[in-house]
């Protein structure tokens, strides 16, 4: 769950995402997940899932002809239909798993369903990587019992689920607010409160990872990233959803372990 770190989103449309991953183009470590969701528009959905199979064709050939870093693999679906009829479409040997946007009570099942008969159909396990984003969350009635709702979905699961996400941006659209490179998600009040209560639900059983940043040029995007990689940190997230291959080096230096709290860890081990 650990290791997901840096996730790179990337739309299934890229014609050159297989050449610049075996050219090393992203750096690394760095996790992948091809978007079929909000980064193509509807009438591309089919164009995305034909470049999605040729793009895992291509790594799969470039990986036999040599060596390179082949990040985990995730397809980031529109509909939980789509992962079946994605895996039957496409070699599926470098698929790590699928990110299922919009998880809520009321697709939680067909989510669930779809991912353990594609488990079925490969004999191998698939991970799952929900993303909490939907509009049920904003409605302060429904909030908490909508959590609870979908954590019994995800107990039922077991080891398939992988991570939990936050969708930051879908949340701040409800509320029509968007933040500034100097300001964190945790400035933005009624999302902020929304994460404190995916994490208290959440993170006592799952590896909870903190919400896209939007910035990766221009003025002081990279103090803004790190500012709200701290406060991540310090909320109870661990790694960080990317835009854009800029922001990987950041994120990875703020998953490094400082000297300082590994020799506090050690010297709490030797105390035994």
């Amino acid at each position: 769950p650990y290791s997901v770190g840096a996730l790179l989103y990337c739309s299934a449309t890229n014609e050159r995402l297989a050449e610049h991953g075996a050219q090393g183009a992203f750096g690394k470590p760095y996790s992948l997940a091809l978007c079929l969701e909000d980064s193509i528009g509807d009438t591309a959905v089919e164009q995305a899932e034909a470049q999605t199979a040729e793009t895992l064709r291509l790594l799969k050939q470039y990986r036999e002809e040599g060596a390179f870093y082949l990040p985990k693999i995730f397809i980031r679906v529109r509909e939980p239909e789509q992962i079946g009829r994605l895996l039957a479409a496409i070699d599926a040997s470098l698929v790590t798993g699928f990110v299922l946007p919009k998880f809520c009570e009321r697709n939680a099942e067909a989510y669930l369903r779809q991912m353990e008969e594609g488990e079925a159909s490969l004999g191998r396990r698939l991970y799952a990587m929900p993303i909490l984003e939907s509009r049920e969350l904003t409605d302060l009635r429904r909030r908490r019992k909508e959590l609870f709702r979908v954590k019994d979905y995800l107990d039922g699961a077991g080891e398939q689920i992988l991570n939990i996400r936050v969708g930051g941006n879908d949340l701040c659209n409800v509320f029509g607010i968007r933040r500034h490179w100097r300001d964190t998600i945790y400035d933005m009040g009624p999302v902020a409160d929304i994460l404190k209560d995916i994490v208290a639900v959440f993170s006592r059983d799952y590896v909870v990872s903190g919400p896209v940043w939007e910035y990766f040029s221009g003025e002081g995007w990279q103090e803004g990233l790190r500012r709200e990689l701290r406060l991540d940190r310090l909320n109870g997230f661990v790694g960080k959803t990317v835009i854009h291959p800029n922001q990987i080096a950041v994120v990875n230096e703020s998953l490094m372990v400082d000297a300082a709290d590994r020799d506090d860890a050690e010297r709490i081990l030797g105390w035994g």
